[in-house]
């Protein structure tokens, strides 16, 4: 097959791996920056100029998107939609879960636990707000934000109404969410290929750092899920629609809380610390769904 990975570093972890295996498999792997992409809009025969070629040979795409290029990304990812290739996240499913609010209020209509979380227009009752999620410390995230920016824990009243304060001046959207103690700066990722976890890990922050991302100097171990755990994940990634995706939640004492679903999860830490071949799960996943 030929299969395409949109991603504009052909350099990273992800995107070497998923290479790696694809060409292993005797696959043609080719990395395509979506911004250097023209989208070619007519009737009956919607295509996409690269570089110096119609992409019109493609039979599977693999979205790397990052959260600063979602809107061309994904207008890239629909059009490979329109031409009938198969992707294994569809451009719809990506603006859904890069839009927190929106994912989190699907999530949760479809009954799946997370954190007490508040969304307001820029409100001037930021007493009102907390009292919400029960009180400080909270945690204030920024709607846009990833790779734990845009992530502040307040450890008080007068600290959460100075953050927010400082965030409504910028016009930025946030929400508020109750801080669960218990977690102790730990969160797990689940890995979603196929509807299925096909690896998980538990991230620890550093000494006092509240956030686990590895990005931030948290640590990696593999963990086995519990049967919660496992449905939560799995459930997550069929409200949401995203076949291959990475789950993260926390463990509470009421069970465990979703907190995000990835659509364009890092393979480095999970493949480094569960020891699986998470690139190769998912060309064999592309290779069994593509004519389905």
């Amino acid at each position: 097959m030929n299969i395409v990975i949109l991603s504009r570093n052909s350099n990273l972890y992800s995107t070497e791996r998923l290479i790696e295996e694809g060409e292993k498999r005797g696959h043609k792997m080719e990395v395509i920056d979506p911004l250097k992409c023209d989208i070619i809009i007519e009737r009956e025969k919607p295509t996409i100029y690269y570089k110096d070629r119609y992409l019109d040979y493609v039979d599977a795409v693999i979205p790397r998107i990052g959260a600063s290029i979602t809107f061309y990304g994904c207008a890239v990812v629909r059009q490979f939609e329109m031409m009938n290739v198969f992707v294994i996240a569809t451009s719809d499913a990506i603006q859904r879960s890069r839009d927190k609010l929106r994912s989190l209020q699907r999530l949760s209509k479809a009954g799946i636990g997370m954190p007490k979380t508040v969304f307001t227009n820029y409100s001037r009752d930021v007493e009102e707000v907390i009292e919400h999620v029960g009180g400080v410390p909270v945690i204030i995230k920024l709607l846009e934000g990833t790779q734990g920016l845009g992530v502040v824990l307040a450890e008080t009243k007068n600290a959460a109404e100075s953050v927010l304060e400082a965030f409504n001046g910028l016009e930025a959207r946030v929400i508020v969410q109750e801080f669960i103690k218990e977690a102790k700066g730990a969160d797990i990722r689940a890995l979603i290929v196929d509807g299925h976890v096909v690896g998980a890990m538990k991230r620890q922050g550093k000494e006092g750092e509240f956030r686990s991302n590895l990005h931030r100097g948290g640590t990696a171990n593999v963990i086995k899920l519990n049967e919660q755990e496992l449905k939560l994940a799995m459930n997550a990634s069929k409200v949401l629609k995203l076949p291959v995706c990475g789950v993260d939640m926390l463990q509470s004492a009421r069970g465990p809380l979703l907190l995000e679903v990835n659509s364009t999860p890092g393979l480095e830490g999970i493949e480094e610390a569960s020891g699986k071949n998470i690139a190769k799960s998912i060309i064999t996943y592309i290779e069994r769904n593509r004519h389905s």
